[in-house]
């Protein structure tokens, strides 16, 4: 069955979450749709446990706790999110609604979209070793969703940056042996991670190697081993036994479909007039990292600001005849009683 809603937000990061309360403060209810299985985006996915300095009014959170904390915000709203699958085709019909359809075969009917998918879907950046796929999702793993499965075994990170260093840290006490294998010795990870990383090497919790895996080893179908080339004027060789191999050389964003569904691009980013949020498509609009105009920031709170003018401006577009008012959260009954605000 095809879903029926008034707007389809395409992303669910933090500026496409605040979509929903802008829209919901507008009396328009939504959806959210996401590549990635958990709702968060780069917060969730590159730096869950850094901390965040420029929300204001918070002085500082994680990318983990700012996430939580929309997710409350949004929940009087009640929007579904379809996570774990992309937006394979948009169609525009002759009344200006649209038509989507998922990789998974979910479909909606809508009168708007607003496309606030930061610099893309993401995927993670594979390791080039012939035969290794097989591995995946087995032994091999790119993202850890349960820390738990991975307690008790022979761990090899490989990487250097925050989510490397970070799961290292994390799991050294856990793991029956953890050795983190980095391409050079800079680390891509804050200082403070890395000192930590290093005390806990010199303290025999785990090794720390330079080097690049080029080989495995298998036996049964399992991964037994990863064979590292070093970094050294040898070139030596070093046979690492191995349960779990965790991958974290980042990820790499791609606009996907996005490029098809007719709107202007600059340089990967979709142009937008900067009054409504509007693209050149009519009734498709983007905010967050995904759009450019003049004297455009690549910050969450502009992208919190893009969502507010966009729900106007899409709040205009469904009642063109109506004259809209400012209302405020703070006085308006009729907000409180969107937000589910007891008034007594």
């Amino acid at each position: 069955m095809t879903t029926q809603t008034d707007v389809v937000i395409i992303g669910a990061g933090p500026v496409g979450l605040f979509q929903v309360f802008e829209l919901g403060l507008q009396g328009l209810n939504a959806v959210i749709i996401d590549a990635l299985p958990d709702p968060g985006g780069q917060c969730i996915e590159l730096y869950p446990d850094k901390p965040i300095y420029d929300i204001p009014a918070v002085p500082m959170c994680t990318g983990r706790e700012l996430i939580e904390r929309l997710m409350d915000q949004i929940a009087p709203f009640e929007a579904p999110l379809h996570l774990d699958q992309t937006v394979d085709t948009l169609v525009r019909n002759e009344d200006g609604s649209f038509n989507l359809e998922t990789s998974k075969g979910l479909t909606f009917h809508c009168k708007a979209v607003v496309v606030a998918a930061g610099a893309g879907s993401f995927t993670p950046v594979k390791l080039r070793v012939d035969g290794m796929d097989a591995f995946e999702g087995k032994q091999l793993f790119y993202r850890i969703r349960k820390p738990e499965t991975h307690a008790g075994k022979n761990i090899v990170i490989l990487g250097g940056g925050d989510s490397a260093v970070d799961w290292a840290l994390a799991l050294a006490d856990k793991a029956a042996s953890l050795t983190l294998v980095n391409r050079t010795e800079r680390f891509r990870a804050v200082d403070a991670s890395v000192e930590k990383l290093m005390a806990l090497r010199d303290a025999g919790k785990l090794k720390v190697l330079f080097g690049a895996v080029k080989e495995f080893t298998e036996a049964e179908g399992k991964l037994q081993s990863v064979q590292c080339v070093m970094r050294d004027e040898e070139k030596s060789t070093l046979d690492l036994p191995v349960d779990d191999l965790l991958v974290f050389f980042g990820l790499s964003p791609k606009l996907g479909p996005v490029e098809e569904w007719g709107m202007e691009l600059e340089r990967n980013m979709v142009t937008v007039n900067c009054e409504t949020f509007a693209t050149t498509v009519p009734g498709l609009y983007a905010v967050g990292d995904i759009n450019t105009y003049p004297g455009k920031k690549k910050l969450i709170l502009s992208g919190f600001h893009e969502t507010a003018v966009a729900a106007a401006a899409i709040k205009h577009q469904f009642e063109p005849d109506k004259k809209q008012y400012t209302q405020y959260t703070t006085t308006s009954s009729l907000l409180q009683k969107r937000l589910g605000v007891d008034e007594t």
